[in-house]
């Protein structure tokens, strides 16, 4: 698996590293073996293929890849077009709509704000089929750990959007007065109603970009392909 040139430059010491090396035969011995694993090896490293390094504006974390089949294809929250909403993204556009007055999307794929600099990074980029959570502790949280801190230590002026505790820890060493930093409850509906519902982090990112010069998000999917 190989990843987007620019990031490769920030993470290759990482991406060549022992524990990643270990990490990718865990994956090639599971596949082999006939188990599967979401996404597809092609689209493992999709967030950082659409969104290169310095074209990011918005670092949206989330925590593993949808488990369940043809669901994940690399971007958090974001499922292909053709793909039932899952609950949290459903949740997710609820607050898109009522903080921005768009149309309701008519589809879960993010790729159109991928495009305009939203890195939609998972804190663990592979899973295996039905099983939330079973790649946790193999290797990915060290390399997506990387890829948040050379964000937050080189780029200036982005906006992080940590929803539910797990993100939250994600972005601990990230200077908040370098960046804007959004945290808000998990969209899941276990724990949408307890803050993320009302914390308007789709309008309030705009704002801070158009405050530092930079062009705002167009977060409305409806009419996006």
């Amino acid at each position: 698996m190989h990843i987007e040139q620019s990031w490769h430059h920030h993470l290759g010491a990482v991406m060549n590293s022992k524990e990643m090396t270990q990490l990718f035969r865990f994956l090639d011995t599971e596949r082999a073996n006939g188990i599967s694993i979401y996404p597809p090896p092609e689209s493992v490293f999709m967030a950082f293929d659409l969104t290169p390094f310095d074209a990011v504006k918005v670092v949206i974390i989330g925590q593993d890849p949808y488990h369940g089949p043809r669901q994940a294809h690399g971007l958090s929250f974001s499922v292909p077009q053709g793909v039932k909403t899952p609950p949290s993204l459903r949740n997710i556009f609820k607050e898109l709509v009522s903080d921005i007055g768009c149309p309701t999307p008519l589809h879960g794929n993010l790729e159109s704000w991928a495009q305009q600099g939203v890195l939609l990074l998972n804190n663990c980029l592979t899973v295996e089929d039905g099983k939330a959570g079973s790649h946790h502790g193999k290797g990915w949280e060290a390399f997506t750990d990387a890829a948040i801190s050379q964000l937050a230590d080189i780029r200036e002026h982005l906006v992080f959007i940590l929803w539910g505790r797990k993100a939250a820890e994600k972005g601990r060493t990230i200077d908040a007065n370098r960046h804007l930093i959004l945290t808000a409850a998990h969209p899941s509906p276990l724990s949408a109603y307890n803050g993320f519902f009302g914390s308007r982090p789709f309008s309030r990112t705009n704002s801070y970009l158009e405050a530092q010069g930079q062009t705002a998000i167009n977060w409305d999917t409806s009419q996006a392909r």
